[in-house]
């Protein structure tokens, strides 16, 4: 089938973050504030019904690729059951989580039987009184989790390191040894001033060039190559399997090959976390639209999508949590 849905820039959009809940049980400072909890309540979420139906048009589209996002999406009641819903939709071709892991354990193999083939995982440090400092949970459920999900089968398992100068930077190679010994794929992410605390945490931003740079001193890094539709670009440390990527928006921006929407957990389309771009399809979907219909919206909600962000230009102009959006 061929895909239905190019931006006015050309880009093919053929995967979408779907937010199944903008709860989290950890509280990541450059995430959500301290203390926080104005979150959606649940009657103002997509139904699993609703989902389905929404990821169906975007099948039928020509969309390929979903991943289920939060807030963190295991504290989403009966999730395998949207899970299974999605893995039998026509033309969705790849389906993956993201998550902290602290649950994990308890749910990786019931994941993998409904369909998720793939799981990236948020882990910005190995220490654990840091880990607490960062975000107020235990860093050995996190472990924990990710060895069920090895032991579950899931290959290739990816580490999201967001890296912070002064925080973690002093644990770049830590965590290099750490997917080495693992067998999983690191990718290090730069701070975004998405919301008032991506903002708070602008003085800790430090560029992934120069984490490269460090890299290359110690390790030989050939170009690499991973699957999946996301924005990192890879380097394979030389004699290992070990794949590193680097997912750089503010200092090497990849705006122009974007193929990604996201679908908040209230049903509102974002065209560009960094942009206020919006489209809700909530109101439609109650309203009793057809699905015809619903393919008409959402073909005219990615005529919306921006050409670019504007971090670096207007760091305020996104007030919304990254929670809120979706990672």
């Amino acid at each position: 089938m061929s895909n239905q849905l190019t931006d006015p820039f050309g880009r093919e959009i053929e995967y979408v973050r779907l937010s199944v809940t903008d709860r989290c049980d950890l509280r990541c400072h450059y995430c959500m504030p301290k203390g926080f909890n104005d979150f959606e309540e649940p009657e103002d979420w997509l139904s699993f019904d609703e989902i389905a139906r929404v990821i169906r048009a975007f099948g039928e589209l020509g969309t390929r690729r979903i991943r289920l996002t939060g807030g963190e999406p295991l504290v989403r009641k009966n999730l395998t059951d949207l899970i299974g819903q999605l893995a039998s939709l026509p033309g969705i071709e790849d389906l993956s989580l993201s998550t902290n892991a602290t649950r994990l354990a308890q749910h990786a193999s019931a994941l993998r039987r409904a369909g998720i083939s793939r799981i990236n995982a948020s882990l910005d440090t190995l220490r654990a009184d840091r880990f607490k400092a960062i975000t107020q949970g235990k860093l050995e459920k996190v472990i924990h989790g990710l060895m069920t999900a090895k032991q579950a089968g899931f290959a290739p398992i990816k580490i999201n390191m967001v890296v912070m100068k002064d925080i973690n930077d002093d644990e770049v190679e830590d965590m290099v040894e750490f997917c080495l010994k693992h067998d999983f794929t690191l990718r290090f992410i730069e701070t975004m001033p998405v919301g008032d605390t991506g903002r708070a945490a602008s003085d800790q931003f430090i560029s992934l060039q120069t984490v490269q740079q460090r890299l290359e001193q110690r390790y030989e890094l050939l170009p690499g190559m991973m699957p999946g539709g996301g924005p990192a670009r890879y380097v394979q440390v030389a004699g290992t399997e070990l794949r590193i990527g680097f997912i750089t928006p503010m200092s090497q921006h990849f705006c122009e090959t974007c193929n990604r929407v996201r679908l908040a957990a209230d049903g509102t389309l974002y065209m560009c976390l960094g942009q206020d771009n919006k489209y809700e399809l909530r109101p439609l979907l109650r309203s009793g639209i057809s699905d015809d219909e619903l393919k008409q919206h959402i073909i005219k909600a990615v005529n919306l999508k921006p050409e670019r962000h504007e971090f670096n230009e207007k760091p305020g102009q996104v007030i919304r949590f990254m929670s809120m959006t979706g990672g």
